[in-house]
């Protein structure tokens, strides 16, 4: 079986890097997909559509292009990764997890014991909760199974 799988969240390490090149280890038919992860290319999807003197605007404008490419994408997935990171919050991702779970999609959280008073409700509804991406290819090597 074929998994399609969203990677949403931080984008300030190597995390996706790390869950795809251990479903490539282990033989994984996966896809994956993911939210735009160039920062600056992300905050300036807007921008082909007029400049904006007012930045709430120009945030306004890019969130709207950027949620055509996560909501097709995290429709088109059978699960997806929501992780978030230590750096910065994240809203993007608890976003991306609220829409999964509207949805009746399946989701797993990965993040650090620091963050499940934060995160409950969060987690609360995903379906696992991972500290590590090598616990995530571990899930999506049982989810796989045949």
């Amino acid at each position: 079986m074929k998994l399609k799988v969203y990677l949403s969240g931080e984008i300030h390490t190597d995390w996706r890097e790390q869950i795809i090149q251990g479903c490539k280890d282990n033989d994984l038919a996966v896809e994956f997909y993911s939210a735009v992860t160039d920062h600056e290319a992300s905050d300036a999807a807007g921008d082909m559509l007029g400049a904006e003197d007012n930045s709430f605007w120009r945030d306004h404008k890019s969130a709207k292009v950027n949620a055509v490419r996560t909501k097709t994408l995290i429709e088109k997935s059978d699960i997806a990764i929501i992780r978030f990171g230590e750096k910065f919050k994240q809203w993007n991702a608890a976003f991306d997890a609220g829409y999964c779970a509207a949805l009746g999609k399946p989701y797993i959280t990965l993040h650090g014991e620091d963050l499940i008073h934060p995160l409950k409700e969060v987690d609360a509804v995903a379906q696992a909760w991972a500290t590590s991406p090598g616990q995530i290819v571990e899930i999506l090597k049982y989810a796989g199974r045949g």
